[in-house]
């Protein structure tokens, strides 16, 4: 098997696309730190430390789970789990992903040198936390949500003040609802197995109430990040808009219906990083 498509293998094993989710939030961070467009320097520097760590995160995951994922109907035709990338392979790659995140992180601000452990920790010990927490989802939440923050220090090379910790919490909330409503699909799995997460803790129904009020803090702390930056009309149609993408992805998975968690996950998280980003992006830039 060549080079070419072992990396696809691998990097499809981790969903790469999947770092949409985080990478459009990030950026808003930086905007957010730059009062505007950013060094291109730091544009490139941030978007290698949001790959780096990510793959880093994924790779880990799917290694740390490989025991789980060969066992689970959905994930046994995983790249890993079928033996078509090794797990030597898959360390590796870990380890060039972690290589990537620390030479982009030496060549950001001061602060970033210092504080790049708070990002590193949660997203290792991630793919632990099922086995002993049903908050895991939490967890992951707080993983994404230090995007922002993480893209506003590297950017201003100071502390993120309370204004710019809204839209980490926004994403944090954002996150933990999504992952409650993918996890839904591997209940059965996850109760037979003795796996935490919210839908095996509470059942499906309360997992997905539970969702519905994390989506709605997710839209309440964007609405204070427009009110901390005094951000215009523009924005706030933007986080409309979100709105009615969270109101659509909590509708069209149900209980007695779960055939739509991947449109939900996959299409929609996908629409609410990017647009969310394209109306801030606007704002800020056009006074808008």
């Amino acid at each position: 098997m060549g080079f070419s498509t072992k990396t696809k293998l691998l990097l499809d094993m981790i969903k790469f696309e999947h770092t949409i989710f985080a990478l459009p939030f990030a950026y808003l961070g930086m905007v957010l730190g730059a009062d505007g467009l950013p060094r291109f320097a730091t544009f490139v520097w941030i978007t290698c430390a949001m790959v780096g760590a990510r793959t880093y995160a994924m790779a880990l995951n799917r290694l740390f789970d490989l025991d789980i994922d060969k066992k689970n109907p959905r994930t046994s035709s995983w790249a890993l789990s079928q033996g078509l990338v090794s797990v030597k392979e898959t360390v590796v790659f870990a380890i060039c992903a972690l290589m990537l995140f620390s030479v982009s992180v030496y060549m950001l601000p001061s602060l970033c040198h210092r504080l790049w452990p708070v990002v590193l920790v949660p997203m290792t010990f991630y793919s632990l936390a099922k086995r002993f927490t049903w908050a895991c989802h939490l967890l992951l939440g707080i993983c994404l949500g230090l995007a922002p923050l993480g893209a506003w220090v590297a950017t201003t090379n100071t502390l993120p003040p309370a204004g710019i910790s809204t839209l980490g919490l926004a994403v944090l909330f954002w996150t933990t609802g999504f992952d409650i409503i993918y996890s839904c699909q591997d209940y059965n799995f996850d109760k037979r197995e003795h796996l935490y997460s919210v839908p095996v803790r509470f059942g499906i129904q309360k997992a997905l109430l539970i969702t519905k009020a994390c989506h709605v803090l997710a839209v309440f702390f964007l609405v204070l990040l427009g009110m901390s930056f005094s951000l215009g009309t523009i924005y706030y149609l933007g986080v409309l808009l979100i709105a009615v993408f969270l109101w659509y992805e909590n509708r069209i998975v149900t209980p007695d219906d779960l055939s739509r968690v991947n449109v939900s996950f996959f299409t929609l998280n996908g629409f609410v990083s990017i647009f969310m980003f394209i109306f801030a992006f606007i704002s800020i830039n056009f006074n808008l």
